[in-house]
């Protein structure tokens, strides 16, 4: 069903999807934004900015001619959020395949609408068909072919099958599910909660407490979740609890390693001119509060991390503001 595949986006998860699905195809096109990124890439063979020690296989194709990235079977879009409607629109002006899968691989909640990115793309390429990817995949180790699963989601169950058959490889497993909703939400909404777990291990908060930061997370997740359209099953699964352990326990995660330079002593604009890749839960924090308080939902967790990126609050006084909250029962969600 997808003879031809295009990677949109030469970040690091963009990169190890196209070296990943490079292992069974014969060719995947890897598009890159800026034409020096997509040069260095296809010279050095080795995405040096963001998946540094990994080579690129000889059978990815690296272009940054989005109209030739734009025709294909299935393409994968791995762009930041706060680009995604950007290029998204620049796909329709470019032309799409009328049969092309899209499937967004990118976490995030846009800014002031409130849309997940499948909302986004369904703004800008109504008639395509839309499916999403989800889990506990860091790039590092995805690119490195160490053994992961995903879920991927979609409204039309019908491509489900074919999209099952191309994530799956000898170290990758994938699920299906229908919850489109709910697989974005628990992928956007952990980065905001793995900032939090990294301040209490720089604040050197200890484990207990980033374990009972965690789990109430996931309560917090799984309530902001279900009332903005997602399954509650769906956060007990690979893109809420288990994308949510990897992000806020992995020395690799930028999202959980944002938050642990706060927790020491940084400031957000400090860290944020240090990095070449995005902190999506930096974004998200602003969007994910925005629903929270659109629809009533109690989300504390979230309101403190929006407080410490951009309100000046300090870690400390946001994780104890935490513990100072009523007592509740635990099962009242």
């Amino acid at each position: 069903m997808f003879k031809t595949i295009s990677v949109i986006g030469a970040g690091g998860w963009g990169t190890a999807l196209a070296i990943l699905l490079a292992g069974t195809r014969p060719t995947v096109r890897l598009w890159a934004h800026l034409p020096e990124h997509a040069e260095k890439l296809h010279a050095g063979r080795e995405n040096t900015d963001y998946l540094p020690g990994v080579s690129l296989p000889a059978n990815i194709e690296v272009t940054n001619d989005l109209a030739a990235a734009a025709q294909a079977d299935l393409l994968l879009m791995v762009v930041p959020s706060r680009a995604f409607r950007e290029v998204a629109a620049k796909l329709a002006a470019a032309g799409l395949p009328s049969h092309a899968v899209l499937v967004s691989c990118t976490k995030g909640i846009e800014h002031d609408t409130g849309y997940l990115m499948t909302q986004v793309l369904a703004d800008c390429l109504p008639s395509q068909r839309l499916a999403v990817l989800s889990g506990p995949n860091l790039a590092a180790e995805i690119a490195r072919r160490v053994p992961a699963a995903c879920v991927v989601g979609s409204s039309h169950a019908e491509i489900l099958p074919a999209l099952q058959d191309v994530f799956s490889v000898s170290s990758f497993r994938a699920y299906t599910s229908e919850d489109v909703s709910g697989i974005q939400l628990g992928g956007a909404l952990k980065n905001v909660f793995a900032i939090a777990a990294g301040a209490s291990d720089g604040l050197g908060m200890g484990d207990n407490a980033k374990a009972a930061l965690v789990t109430r997370a996931l309560a917090e997740m799984t309530r902001l979740g279900v009332a903005l359209g997602g399954r509650r099953e769906t956060f007990a699964g690979l893109s809420g609890i288990g994308d949510l352990m990897v992000t806020c326990f992995s020395a690799r995660s930028r999202n959980r390693g944002f938050g642990e330079r706060l927790g020491r002593g940084e400031t957000t604009a400090q860290i944020q001119a240090s990095m070449k890749m995005v902190a999506e839960g930096v974004p998200t924090s602003r969007s994910a509060l925005q629903c929270a308080q659109r629809l009533g939902v109690d989300a504390p967790i979230i309101a403190e991390v929006h407080a410490v990126l951009h309100e000046g609050k300090s870690p400390r006084e946001g994780l104890l503001a935490l513990l100072d909250r009523p007592p509740k029962p635990e099962a009242d969600r």
